[in-house]
Protein backbone atom coordinates (compact mmCIF):
# COMPACT_ATOMS: atom_id res chain seq x y z
CA UNK A 1 0.00 0.00 0.00
CA UNK A 2 2.91 2.33 -0.61
CA UNK A 3 0.88 4.26 -3.23
CA UNK A 4 -1.84 4.69 -1.24
CA UNK A 5 0.01 5.68 1.69
CA UNK A 6 2.00 8.29 -0.31
CA UNK A 7 -0.61 9.65 -2.41
CA UNK A 8 -3.11 9.66 0.62
CA UNK A 9 -0.92 11.21 2.78
CA UNK A 10 -1.77 14.82 1.15
CA UNK A 11 -5.14 14.53 2.40
CA UNK A 12 -5.80 13.80 6.11
CA UNK A 13 -2.27 12.53 6.90
CA UNK A 14 -3.16 12.69 10.62
CA UNK A 15 -6.17 11.67 13.03
CA UNK A 16 -7.92 8.34 13.37
CA UNK A 17 -10.35 8.57 10.70
CA UNK A 18 -7.58 9.44 8.31
CA UNK A 19 -5.82 6.02 10.32
CA UNK A 20 -8.72 4.09 9.68
CA UNK A 21 -9.00 5.15 6.10
CA UNK A 22 -5.33 4.24 5.02
CA UNK A 23 -5.37 1.29 7.06
CA UNK A 24 -8.48 0.22 4.86
CA UNK A 25 -7.13 0.89 1.85
CA UNK A 26 -4.04 -0.90 2.62
CA UNK A 27 -6.30 -4.15 2.69
CA UNK A 28 -8.72 -3.90 0.49
CA UNK A 29 -6.57 -3.22 -2.50
CA UNK A 30 -5.68 -6.49 -3.13
CA UNK A 31 -8.94 -7.62 -2.94
CA UNK A 32 -12.38 -5.71 -3.25
CA UNK A 33 -12.90 -4.44 -6.72
CA UNK A 34 -15.86 -2.78 -5.86
CA UNK A 35 -15.11 0.56 -3.59
CA UNK A 36 -18.07 2.89 -2.52
CA UNK A 37 -16.30 6.16 -1.34
CA UNK A 38 -18.61 9.17 0.41
CA UNK A 39 -17.65 12.23 1.46
CA UNK A 40 -18.32 16.20 1.07
CA UNK A 41 -17.66 18.21 -1.58
CA UNK A 42 -14.43 18.75 -1.68
CA UNK A 43 -12.90 16.26 0.69
CA UNK A 44 -10.85 14.55 -2.05
CA UNK A 45 -12.93 11.46 -3.07
CA UNK A 46 -11.16 11.09 -6.83
CA UNK A 47 -7.42 11.58 -5.29
CA UNK A 48 -8.29 8.85 -2.91
CA UNK A 49 -9.69 6.67 -6.10
CA UNK A 50 -5.87 7.33 -8.09
CA UNK A 51 -4.69 6.42 -4.72
CA UNK A 52 -6.93 3.28 -4.95
CA UNK A 53 -5.39 2.61 -8.49
CA UNK A 54 -1.79 3.31 -8.27
CA UNK A 55 -1.37 1.03 -5.46
CA UNK A 56 -3.07 -1.45 -7.02
CA UNK A 57 -2.22 -4.27 -9.77
CA UNK A 58 -4.08 -1.93 -12.32
CA UNK A 59 -1.97 0.68 -11.63
CA UNK A 60 -0.22 0.29 -15.26
CA UNK A 61 -3.96 0.33 -16.69
CA UNK A 62 -6.14 3.07 -17.62
CA UNK A 63 -8.03 5.39 -14.60
CA UNK A 64 -11.12 6.67 -16.33
CA UNK A 65 -13.15 9.18 -13.66
CA UNK A 66 -16.51 9.97 -14.60
CA UNK A 67 -18.90 12.82 -13.34
CA UNK A 68 -21.94 10.98 -13.59
CA UNK A 69 -23.91 14.14 -12.97
CA UNK A 70 -22.58 16.18 -15.98
CA UNK A 71 -24.23 13.35 -18.38
CA UNK A 72 -27.31 14.72 -19.65
CA UNK A 73 -29.99 11.55 -18.97
CA UNK A 74 -30.63 11.05 -22.37
CA UNK A 75 -26.63 10.01 -23.34
CA UNK A 76 -25.82 8.46 -20.27
CA UNK A 77 -26.12 4.74 -21.31
CA UNK A 78 -24.40 5.41 -24.52
CA UNK A 79 -21.78 6.90 -22.64
CA UNK A 80 -21.49 4.55 -20.06
CA UNK A 81 -21.92 1.67 -22.54
CA UNK A 82 -21.06 2.22 -25.60
CA UNK A 83 -23.14 2.69 -29.07
CA UNK A 84 -22.80 0.01 -31.96
CA UNK A 85 -22.34 1.65 -35.34
CA UNK A 86 -26.16 1.86 -37.12
CA UNK A 87 -27.69 2.36 -33.80
CA UNK A 88 -29.56 5.04 -35.36
CA UNK A 89 -28.98 6.86 -38.52
CA UNK A 90 -25.64 8.27 -39.56
CA UNK A 91 -24.57 6.79 -35.72
CA UNK A 92 -20.94 5.71 -35.62
CA UNK A 93 -19.22 2.59 -33.59
CA UNK A 94 -17.75 4.43 -30.29
CA UNK A 95 -16.54 2.65 -27.10
CA UNK A 96 -18.10 3.88 -23.59
CA UNK A 97 -16.51 4.18 -20.78
CA UNK A 98 -16.25 0.89 -19.35
CA UNK A 99 -14.61 -0.06 -22.57
CA UNK A 100 -12.26 2.45 -22.37
CA UNK A 101 -11.51 1.36 -18.74
CA UNK A 102 -10.70 -2.12 -19.61
CA UNK A 103 -8.36 -3.35 -17.19
CA UNK A 104 -8.13 -0.53 -15.05
CA UNK A 105 -10.00 1.12 -12.93
CA UNK A 106 -13.56 2.83 -13.33
CA UNK A 107 -13.99 5.74 -10.69
CA UNK A 108 -18.32 7.10 -11.54
CA UNK A 109 -18.19 10.31 -9.30
CA UNK A 110 -21.45 11.16 -8.15
CA UNK A 111 -22.86 7.74 -8.80
CA UNK A 112 -26.74 8.77 -7.24
CA UNK A 113 -27.38 10.83 -10.30
CA UNK A 114 -27.68 8.11 -12.06
CA UNK A 115 -31.19 7.14 -13.38
CA UNK A 116 -33.02 4.20 -11.93
CA UNK A 117 -33.18 2.63 -15.38
CA UNK A 118 -29.42 2.76 -15.85
CA UNK A 119 -28.96 1.78 -12.08
CA UNK A 120 -30.58 -1.68 -13.52
CA UNK A 121 -27.93 -1.67 -16.71
CA UNK A 122 -24.77 -0.80 -14.57
CA UNK A 123 -25.57 -3.59 -12.09
CA UNK A 124 -25.73 -5.82 -15.02
CA UNK A 125 -22.63 -5.18 -15.94
CA UNK A 126 -20.82 -5.76 -12.49
CA UNK A 127 -22.75 -9.14 -12.11
CA UNK A 128 -21.76 -10.77 -15.39
CA UNK A 129 -18.59 -8.72 -16.53
CA UNK A 130 -19.78 -7.76 -19.69
CA UNK A 131 -20.95 -4.59 -21.51
CA UNK A 132 -23.48 -4.15 -24.17
CA UNK A 133 -23.50 -1.17 -26.53
CA UNK A 134 -26.80 0.65 -27.49
CA UNK A 135 -27.64 -0.87 -30.68
CA UNK A 136 -25.48 -4.17 -30.35
CA UNK A 137 -26.87 -7.49 -29.79
CA UNK A 138 -23.77 -9.44 -28.64
CA UNK A 139 -22.32 -8.26 -24.90
CA UNK A 140 -18.53 -7.65 -24.68
CA UNK A 141 -16.20 -9.15 -21.54
CA UNK A 142 -14.66 -6.34 -19.58
CA UNK A 143 -12.54 -6.84 -17.05
CA UNK A 144 -12.99 -3.15 -14.79
CA UNK A 145 -12.35 -2.37 -11.16
CA UNK A 146 -15.03 -0.23 -10.21
CA UNK A 147 -14.46 3.14 -7.48
CA UNK A 148 -17.66 4.54 -6.86
CA UNK A 149 -17.91 8.41 -5.23
CA UNK A 150 -21.13 9.94 -3.70
CA UNK A 151 -21.43 13.52 -1.65
CA UNK A 152 -24.73 12.09 -0.31
CA UNK A 153 -25.25 8.81 2.05
CA UNK A 154 -26.35 6.08 -0.17
CA UNK A 155 -28.27 4.04 2.70
CA UNK A 156 -30.66 7.88 3.00
CA UNK A 157 -30.85 7.50 -0.91
CA UNK A 158 -31.80 3.62 -0.89
CA UNK A 159 -34.49 4.74 1.85
CA UNK A 160 -35.80 7.35 -0.48
CA UNK A 161 -36.17 5.63 -3.39
CA UNK A 162 -33.70 7.18 -5.39
CA UNK A 163 -30.97 4.56 -5.46
CA UNK A 164 -31.57 0.82 -5.92
CA UNK A 165 -30.97 -1.34 -2.43
CA UNK A 166 -29.22 -4.28 -4.66
CA UNK A 167 -26.84 -2.25 -6.72
CA UNK A 168 -25.74 -0.13 -3.27
CA UNK A 169 -25.11 -3.77 -1.65
CA UNK A 170 -23.07 -4.88 -5.01
CA UNK A 171 -20.85 -1.94 -4.63
CA UNK A 172 -20.77 -1.56 -0.88
CA UNK A 173 -18.02 -4.51 -0.64
CA UNK A 174 -15.72 -1.82 0.85
CA UNK A 175 -17.37 1.28 1.95
CA UNK A 176 -15.10 4.56 2.65
CA UNK A 177 -16.24 7.44 4.48
CA UNK A 178 -13.38 10.80 3.93
CA UNK A 179 -14.35 13.09 7.03
CA UNK A 180 -14.58 16.66 6.18
CA UNK A 181 -11.38 19.74 6.62
CA UNK A 182 -13.20 20.72 9.54
CA UNK A 183 -13.71 17.79 11.28
CA UNK A 184 -9.37 17.69 10.59
CA UNK A 185 -8.18 20.79 12.55
CA UNK A 186 -4.65 19.04 12.22
CA UNK A 187 -4.30 18.37 9.22
CA UNK A 188 -4.82 21.94 7.63
CA UNK A 189 -1.45 22.75 8.83
CA UNK A 190 0.11 20.36 6.92
CA UNK A 191 -1.86 20.52 3.88
CA UNK A 192 -0.68 25.02 4.17
CA UNK A 193 2.21 23.73 4.26
CA UNK A 194 2.35 20.84 1.35
CA UNK A 195 -0.20 22.97 -1.14
CA UNK A 196 2.42 26.06 -0.37
CA UNK A 197 5.20 24.16 -1.60
CA UNK A 198 3.55 23.37 -4.64
CA UNK A 199 3.08 26.51 -5.13
CA UNK A 200 6.75 27.29 -4.80
CA UNK A 201 7.68 24.52 -7.12
CA UNK A 202 5.20 25.21 -9.75
CA UNK A 203 6.70 29.23 -9.72
CA UNK A 204 10.16 28.40 -10.20
CA UNK A 205 11.57 29.47 -13.54
CA UNK A 206 9.02 32.38 -13.71
CA UNK A 207 10.38 35.94 -14.43
CA UNK A 208 11.09 37.45 -10.58
CA UNK A 209 9.90 34.34 -8.80
CA UNK A 210 10.40 34.65 -5.38
CA UNK A 211 10.12 31.70 -2.66
CA UNK A 212 6.89 32.53 -0.82
CA UNK A 213 5.72 32.27 2.73
CA UNK A 214 2.96 33.10 4.57
CA UNK A 215 3.08 35.79 7.71
CA UNK A 216 2.08 34.28 11.32
CA UNK A 217 -1.44 36.67 10.31
CA UNK A 218 -2.17 34.94 7.56
CA UNK A 219 -1.59 31.16 8.55
CA UNK A 220 -3.88 31.95 11.78
CA UNK A 221 -6.39 32.71 9.74
CA UNK A 222 -6.26 29.51 7.48
CA UNK A 223 -5.87 28.17 10.83
CA UNK A 224 -9.24 29.47 12.02
CA UNK A 225 -11.54 28.85 8.93
CA UNK A 226 -14.22 26.69 8.59
CA UNK A 227 -13.16 25.61 5.21
CA UNK A 228 -16.69 24.75 4.09
CA UNK A 229 -15.73 23.44 0.56
CA UNK A 230 -12.94 21.46 2.11
CA UNK A 231 -9.75 20.78 0.53
CA UNK A 232 -10.90 22.03 -2.69
CA UNK A 233 -11.27 25.41 -1.41
CA UNK A 234 -8.09 25.63 0.41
Amino acid sequence: GNGASRCFGVMPPRGPNAACVVSLIDRLVHRCEWVLIEGESGTGKELLAKAIHQASPRKGKPFIPVNCGAIPASLVESELFGVEKGAATGVDAREGYFEAADGGTLFLDELGELPLPVQVKLLRVLQENEVTRVGARKPKRIDVRIVAATNRSVVDEVAAGRFREDLFYRLAVAVLKLPPLRERSGDVGLLVDELLKQVNQEAIGEPGYRDKKLSAGARSLLLTHPWPGNVREL
